[in-house]
């Protein structure tokens, strides 16, 4: 069955920096695309960024600039790599397959 497992989240002062990493298993992991998502406390869950099978990605306005998604094939893995954070980036992050299948979260807290 299909599973992601993220890890990498933490506490950051603002203009910190943290890479999270999401491991896949249980299907072909080159054959999708990935994405992440968060959620704010009292927020609904919104798009961070995504990256298709072919490396091609996109990102939310609000992230653009300061976040970069990557993915290792080899390794089944794919990563946030969060820089110049803000506040307002605190919430729960989650690794996303097909927004059918998601990961269990990695929480992320910024602090000013």
């Amino acid at each position: 069955h299909v599973q992601l497992v993220e890890s990498g989240g933490g506490s950051a002062q603002a203009g910190g920096s943290l890479r999270l990493s999401c491991v896949a298993s249980g299907y072909t992991y080159s054959s999708h695309c990935m994405g992440w998502f968060r959620q704010a406390p009292g927020k609904e869950r919104e798009a961070v960024a995504r990256i298709d099978i072919d490396g091609g990605s996109s990102y939310a306005d609000s992230v653009k600039g300061r976040f970069t998604i990557s993915r290792d094939n080899a390794k089944n893995t794919a990563y946030l790599q969060m820089n110049r954070l803000k506040p307002e980036d605190t919430g729960v992050y989650y690794c996303v397959r097909g927004m059918a299948y998601w990961g269990q979260g990695t929480q992320v807290t910024v602090s000013s």
